[in-house]
């Protein structure tokens, strides 16, 4: 099966192509994993935006491959926000396989949750901990860079989801609907 994200940050492009791969291997499945397309949050949490994408996607799959849109939902909701972008997903192509994965709050929560892993793997030092809820962080990428003195989206993202753990990941909810949603594509 063939699988294109659809995704909002310059690090994801790089990043989520690796992660997919690996809970892929993780589940025994067999995926490829196109190059991301990457568009603003902004424009993919308006239905012309989303639709926009999801059409340009869908030019690269054929019948029963997989869409998987993935953003960081910020401050909004994910089980609000997530429906309804699923719903203009499915309106615009429902031939295809749909998830769409709201990332609490951000992409980075999910690598912090992780983060004893990331510490064994020499990318987070000694003694750095998850915090009790990485999801509730509002910065992430702030928390992370507090930590190792520095993060690049571009250059750390694709790097830590190479290693950090994944089981450990699944502490995060919204990492953990991203483990069930990508597993049901894969069996599907």
């Amino acid at each position: 099966m063939k699988v294109v994200p659809i995704v909002e940050g310059h690090g994801e492009v790089g990043a989520v192509p690796v992660l997919l791969r690996r809970l892929a291997s993780a589940m025994h499945g067999q995926v490829t994993v196109a190059r991301p397309i990457r568009q603003s949050r902004g424009a993919l949490v308006k239905e012309n935006g989303l639709r926009l994408a999801v059409q340009i996607a869908a030019k690269q799959t054929a019948v029963g491959d997989g869409i998987l849109i993935l953003l960081d939902a910020d401050r909004d909701c994910p089980a609000q926000l997530g429906p309804k972008l699923l719903a203009w997903a499915h309106a615009e192509r429902s031939d295809r396989k749909l998830s769409v994965m709201l990332a609490k709050t951000e992409f980075e929560a999910w690598f912090a949750c992780a983060a004893e892993s990331l510490v064994v793997k020499g990318k987070l030092p000694a003694g750095t901990t998850p915090p009790v809820d990485p999801e509730a962080i509002r910065d992430a990428k702030g928390w992370i860079a507090s930590r190792r003195g520095t993060y690049s989206e571009t250059i750390d993202q694709p790097a830590f989801a190479s290693l950090f753990d994944l089981a450990a990941a699944r502490a995060c909810p919204s990492f953990d609907k991203l483990w069930r949603d990508f597993g049901a594509m894969l069996a599907n």
